[in-house]
């Protein structure tokens, strides 16, 4: 049974959303805690609950999220563990896609549960999350199993969508998710550098772009990423590959080559998929072009 009573410190947009939403599910909200006048005041527009300081917070609630800027999870973490009371039986959680649930704990013998709950996707603002939250997935790490168990829990109370992740292996768990989000962004630019380099303007290239991306991101969703592969890798023309790098800045050969071996390792899939195969020829010359070795 999910415990009732929780506190956030730390105001910001993940902070006030999970609030917001917590408390339109049965839970309570006791109270908060923020160094920022204006971090309160913007949380207060979505729910009123008093300011509390961390004694106030130990001693009351049963669920303490810690959603402040990474570098300060630990530090008050610290704060919590020096104080003398706390409620029994607490759990403290933050929502960090980069730092293990064990940073919290600077007192082993501490009668606390830890727990990570990250949310798989960006939030631009408080409204957005309130409208992204439900379907998002959340990668999901504790102290202990009960402790994952119950934010497994909580992460389907919230409408998301729960993964459990081993924390000795949450780095690259948080490498794939910036990849997947802050690298695409950096894609998109690479790609309106090349539009510019044939002479179509920043502003106009990205517009240009936008359908294509849309339309490959169905493709993933609809049909998996083999199937979603396009493109003269896919269809092993090694010519236009060659040609593309040829008339490259060098600057981007590199990425191009890295994310083209990916492609190849993709290509392979889909021509197993779809019972056929690179000629020998044209997979050799694709793996030179790409500085990529061969796994037969």
């Amino acid at each position: 049974m999910l415990k009732k009573k929780f506190a956030i410190i730390g105001t910001g947009i993940v902070g006030t959303a999970l609030a917001v939403v917590l408390e339109n599910k049965g839970l309570e909200c006791i109270g908060v805690n923020t160094r920022s006048a204006k971090s309160y005041e913007n949380f207060c527009e979505y729910l009123p609950k008093k300011h509390l300081d961390l004694a106030q917070i130990s001693l009351e609630a049963d669920l303490l999220f810690i959603t402040t800027q990474d570098g300060s999870i630990s530090k008050v973490a610290k704060k919590l563990t020096l104080l003398k009371q706390r409620k029994n039986a607490q759990i403290w959680i933050h929502c960090s896609g980069s730092h293990k649930s064990a940073i919290m704990c600077h007192d082993p013998a501490l009668q606390v549960s830890y727990l990570s709950i990250h949310p798989l996707q960006a939030f631009a603002s408080v409204e957005n999350a309130l409208t992204l939250i439900p379907g998002t997935h959340f990668g999901v790490e504790g102290s202990d199993r009960q402790s994952e168990q119950y934010g497994e829990q909580l992460v389907s109370l919230l409408g998301g969508i729960p993964h459990k992740i081993d924390p000795e292996k949450k780095t690259l768990y948080h490498a794939g998710a910036v990849v997947a989000s802050n690298y695409l962004v950096s894609l998109v630019l690479m790609a309106v550098k090349l539009f510019e380099q044939a002479g179509i303007n920043r502003e106009d290239a990205l517009k240009s772009l936008l359908p294509l991306l849309h339309g490959s991101y169905q493709n993933i969703a609809k049909d998996g990423l083999a199937r979603a592969l396009t493109g003269p890798i896919a269809r092993g023309d090694t010519e236009v590959v060659a040609k593309h790098l040829q008339e490259m800045p060098p600057d981007l050969q590199q990425i191009y080559k890295g994310l083209g071996s990916l492609a190849l390792e993709l290509g392979k899939e889909k021509k197993l998929v779809n019972q056929t195969s690179y000629s020998p020829e044209a997979l050799e010359r694709l793996e030179q072009l790409l500085e990529c070795h061969s796994n037969k």
